[in-house]
């Protein structure tokens, strides 16, 4: 999937069109109108919609930062 340095972040308020999850995936559409997935359904739809998006903004990497350890005291 592409993703676009001018396009806003996702929020955590954006919510995947399919099941309700945070969205990680944003595809805007030549009618206009944005389609929002989750990492998963992302994957899912992630050929057609290369096909026919005119732009795909991508945040799944997100997913795999490692956050610090929590050091137990």
């Amino acid at each position: 999937m592409n993703t676009t340095a001018t396009a806003p972040p996702l929020s955590p308020a954006d919510r995947c069109d399919r099941c309700g999850a945070r969205a990680l995936v944003r595809a805007v559409m030549p009618g206009g109108g944005d389609l929002y997935f989750c990492a998963h359904h992302g994957r899912e739809h992630a050929a057609r919609l290369r096909e026919v998006a005119i732009d795909i903004h991508d945040e799944t990497g997100a997913l795999s930062d490692s956050p610090e350890p929590i050091n137990e005291s």
